[in-house]
């Protein structure tokens, strides 16, 4: 799988762009503030129908579209994917179509639209169109950040290739909506007679809930024994042992030891029988009824999730040194293309964002020889790499890589 042309209008400092991009290794270098992100940006944002770097869509439209008088402003990112059944001609557009209201709240008179092949389609549909693997500076705090960051990245990539569990998320999510507006009413003395509401509305949240917390084991154990195997054979030599643990969010787990937590996360990984999880789902949700009314909020379920890096045993986001965080965070990313390439038979495009400059020598000659053999290999059809300096990368990997220098949102091939 592989872009093989980029074009942008009105996306970030992009007003128009027209990129054909080869196979292999990309290295985009220049200052900083000149669009190297946003290109990778562009791309990913194809692949998730999210931004990696924002929650506002209306951010990515280019400042000057909008201070120009035209009555609509479209953002538009399109590209041509070459992957290994059909082509396909993705698009998405971001549309402003009433400024006024748009500056006023940042959300009326947006919206967005997703194409394949020119046809219409919804977004949820874009997802598995194209599959990336990013990896960022800011990548360490899915080891040392909030949970809701590890939740999200659990969510991006299995969307990516799993179009029932993005479905069965997006019906959790919907019906979890309606759960907690009408805990909050009741909470409040607003609702009245509304108990067998509330048990209907519990009752829809355990089928696509059991399900979410199903395949979400199912990743953990996976991805943890890909990461394993990177981690020990070929980052640290053996020297130390890394798993991920899964730490589920049922009502019991407030109560309980950190340990205690991981031991329900190992049942769930080793439960292969949804009916046996819904079951449990039930049970968590009827002892935190009481809990939920006092809150107004849904206090067990997948929303509530957490998992953990663990080296030795200890959970790097509390114990691991910073060290020990990019080397394990090295260890997951490289594993994901390894995980996806299994689960889809295809191998996802690499982007490494500024990623080279935070690395050590050894973990940065571990990285740059994993993506070199790989795409030598042909193992790996295409990876973008940004950079400052070029002079930071060995010689032997530069005579192999596209060098291509972004200045002021135009992107011109070296030499």
């Amino acid at each position: 799988m592989q872009v093989r042309r980029l074009s942008l209008t009105n996306f970030r400092n992009y007003s128009r762009l027209e990129l054909d991009l080869p196979g292999g290794v990309i290295l985009l270098h220049g200052d900083n503030a000149q669009g190297k992100t946003n290109l990778l940006e562009a791309i990913y944002f194809l692949a998730t129908t999210r931004s990696p770097h924002t929650s506002q869509d209306q951010q990515l439209i280019n400042w000057d579209a909008l201070l120009a008088d035209e009555p609509v402003v479209v953002g538009r990112l399109v590209a041509d994917v070459a992957r290994p059944d059909t082509p396909a001609h993705l698009e998405m557009r971001l549309i402003v179509e009433d400024r006024g209201a748009w500056a006023g709240n940042g959300a009326s008179g947006f919206r967005r639209e997703a194409l394949i092949n020119r046809r219409q389609v919804r977004l949820m549909d874009l997802l598995g169109q194209l599959r990336v693997v990013l990896f960022l500076p800011e990548d360490v705090e899915l080891a040392t950040g909030a949970p809701a960051n590890r939740r999200r990245y659990l969510n991006v990539t299995l969307c990516q290739v799993d179009a029932d569990y993005c479905r069965d998320l997006s019906a959790y999510n919907k019906v979890l909506e309606q759960r907690n507006a009408l805990l909050r009413r009741m909470a409040e003395g607003q609702a009245r007679q509304s108990a067998e509401v509330l048990q209907i509305l519990t009752d829809k949240l355990i089928e696509p809930g059991s399900r979410v917390w199903q395949r979400r084991a199912r990743f953990i154990t996976e991805m943890g024994h890909q990461a394993q195997e990177i981690y020990f054979q070929e980052l640290i030599g053996g020297k130390e042992s890394l798993r991920l643990g899964y730490l589920p969010g049922w009502h019991s787990n407030g109560r309980k030891t950190a340990d205690g937590q991981l031991a329900d996360g190992d049942w769930l990984q080793a439960s292969s029988d949804a009916a046996l999880i819904g079951e449990r789902f039930a049970a968590e949700l009827a002892a935190a009824r009481a809990t939920d009314l006092a809150r107004g909020s849904s206090t067990v379920g997948p929303h509530r999730d957490d998992w953990a890096i663990l080296v030795n045993g200890k959970n790097l986001g509390q114990f691991g040194s910073r060290g020990q965080v990019r080397t394990a965070i090295l260890a997951l990313k490289l594993a994901e293309i390894n995980w996806m390439k299994a689960t889809t038979a295809d191998v996802p495009i690499l982007l490494l964002d500024e990623v080279i400059a935070e690395l050590d020598l050894h973990r940065r000659a571990a990285l740059l020889a994993y993506v070199a053999d790989q795409v030598r290999g042909k193992g790996m059809a295409q990876a973008l790499l940004t950079a400052t300096d070029p002079g930071m990368f060995p010689d032997d990997f530069l005579a192999q890589a596209t060098s291509l220098t972004v200045a002021g949102g135009r992107v011109s091939a070296d030499g």
